[in-house]
């Protein structure tokens, strides 16, 4: 009996070893699976990560080459509408035309005033004789008879003719007691006198008119050395 109880003591002692023995072997291949666990954790958060920042990289190169691309070739024209440019032909077109008339009426404006300037020149020329006629009669009358109404009338039609050509833009050209210039007068003699001055205009022999800014008749004059 005692050697029996024994012997069912160490098998209940072996078995009791066998359990721990088990229990600790499970336990620690949990441990080694929960380390490895994590382990595959660690390596797949490093791989997404470096995934994420690989593709970021790309993202970005591709935008670079993208940049660079659109800043070598330029913004792409967009096409232009042809009724746009129609519309931008015909309205040069139509400021040229306005060009064109501008410069024709300016110019035609030009050539009628020189024209008009012609024949008023022409016209006042052709009316100093008889204001040339009037001064001779009215210089030739005689003393008594000056006072009288024909001569007065004479006078007075005589003023108004020249009042009249004065607001045409016809005045005489002053010569007596000036200097000579040629450009209105027109020298036919000459005499030396001590009283006046060189190249001054001793004497209006006949008197000459403008009209507006040009000489219609140069002053015939004497002229003192």
């Amino acid at each position: 009996m005692g050697e029996e109880n024994r012997r069912e003591d160490g098998i209940d002692q072996a078995e009791s070893i066998a359990e721990e023995t088990a229990e600790a072997q499970a336990a620690e291949g949990q441990a080694e699976d929960m380390q490895d666990s994590e382990m595959n954790m660690e390596d797949q958060n490093e791989e997404s990560k470096e995934g994420t920042e690989d593709s970021a990289q790309e993202a970005g190169s591709q935008e670079s080459k993208d940049s660079l691309k659109k800043g070598f070739f330029g913004k792409k024209k967009e096409k232009k509408d042809p009724r746009d440019t129609q519309i931008e032909e015909l309205t040069d077109r139509l400021r040229r035309n306005m060009a064109e008339f501008d410069n024709f009426r300016k110019r035609t404006e030009k050539e009628k005033s020189a024209m008009f300037e012609i024949g008023a020149k022409d016209i006042v020329e052709r009316m100093l004789p008889v204001i040339d006629n009037f001064e001779r009669g009215l210089n030739s009358i005689p003393e008594d008879v000056k006072g009288s109404s024909f001569a007065e009338g004479m006078e007075m039609i005589y003023k108004q003719l020249l009042k009249n050509l004065e607001e045409a833009g016809v005045k005489p050209i002053e010569a007596l007691g000036q200097p000579f210039d040629p450009n209105f007068h027109n020298a036919v003699m000459h005499i030396d006198d001590e009283n006046l001055g060189e190249n001054v205009v001793a004497q209006e022999l006949q008197k000459g008119y403008m009209y507006r800014d040009s000489v219609v008749r140069h002053s015939m004059v004497q002229v003192a050395n």
